[in-house]
């Protein structure tokens, strides 16, 4: 195993460590992950046991076809996990969001900005599933030229 230098190790860490971007505490995201993946498909269960309680009794072709085209005509729930996002999407944006509040003095913040993108690879932001749509959108336009409110 090769020995690698400070540098080295703050480039993997920007590049490899994440951080929960979700909005709420990352400590609470054990017990609602599993509550948000447990509600819809309790929902799915209970639509699906209302519409086959239609069919009690005797069988009738007729029937079982309205209670068919009712549990295909409704798109069943669904909840998906927000992934986290890299440290260095993480640092870069709440650098920029200082540079915008204007709680930190400009000139200090543009060159923490140059230093922090110069260690966190940048290549296709858009295409990287890690970051969160807001982030792409502002990689985006920083590759279009626009300001950073930070110059």
């Amino acid at each position: 195993m090769e020995r690698r230098t400070p540098q080295e190790k703050k480039r993997l860490s920007y590049l490899k460590d994440h951080r929960n971007n979700y909005g709420e505490n990352d400590k609470s995201s054990r017990k609602s992950i599993r509550r948000n993946k447990r509600f819809p498909n309790s929902a799915n269960r209970r639509g699906a046991q209302t519409a086959l309680t239609a069919l009690l009794g005797s069988v009738d072709d007729v029937r079982a076809e309205v209670v068919e085209e009712r549990m295909r005509g409704r798109r069943p729930k669904r909840w998906q996990k927000f992934p986290d996002a890299p440290l260095g999407a993480i640092v870069d944006g709440s650098l920029q969001r200082r540079a915008r509040m204007s709680t930190a003095e400009a000139d200090s913040t543009a060159p923490r900005l140059r230093r922090i993108r110069g260690r966190f690879d940048w290549t296709a932001p858009a295409d990287n599933p890690l970051l969160p749509p807001s982030a792409r959108r502002a990689h985006l336009s920083l590759a279009e030229g626009e300001e950073t409110g930070c110059a």
